[in-house]
């Protein structure tokens, strides 16, 4: 039981993931620390100087002030937090992954069959199938059988 479990810690994507989870708990604090030492205070610029920050109050009460330099606050933090592992983390991994697809000879931008394609590729296939057991099973002038399907003809069928 203990080793199943030592082999689970062990496996790399655990630990990846751990890492990962400590510098991104990182980095949210340097970049709530920037915006709310840089960035909040200038958006509380924008508000009057009774005022709090950028906002209203419903009531004369304290309480109630509706503060958005805090809403944007939060909108910077999480742009801020995308771009960086958007730039620093997915574009790289994206790009060694393609590297890796050519150097295993798979070209990464050629398209995939669609599926009309595929459809009539597996269609040819069936024709010549059914053309090679008819060659072989002689099974008279006509050449059909009760499980014969007509694939070619257009009844009700899309062609592709």
């Amino acid at each position: 039981m203990l080793k199943g479990f030592k082999d689970f810690i062990m496996r790399g994507n655990v630990i990846e993931l751990a890492t990962a989870v400590i510098i991104g708990s990182a980095f949210t604090a340097i970049v709530t620390a920037v915006t709310d030492s840089i960035i909040q205070p200038i958006i509380n610029s924008l508000g009057s100087a009774e005022v709090d920050g950028l906002g209203f109050q419903i009531t004369d009460n304290k309480n109630t002030f509706v503060d958005f330099g805090a809403v944007i606050t939060a909108a910077i933090n999480f742009l801020i937090i995308a771009a960086v592992v958007y730039f620093l983390i997915v574009m790289p991994i994206n790009k060694l992954t393609e590297a890796a697809k050519r150097r295993q000879g798979v070209d990464p931008e050629a398209p995939a069959p669609t599926s009309e394609e595929l459809l009539a590729e597996i269609r040819d296939l069936l024709e010549a199938q059914k053309a090679s057991t008819n060659g072989i099973s002689g099974t008279g002038a006509t050449g059909s059988t009760d499980t014969d399907t007509d694939f070619g003809s257009t009844g009700g069928r899309h062609q592709a």
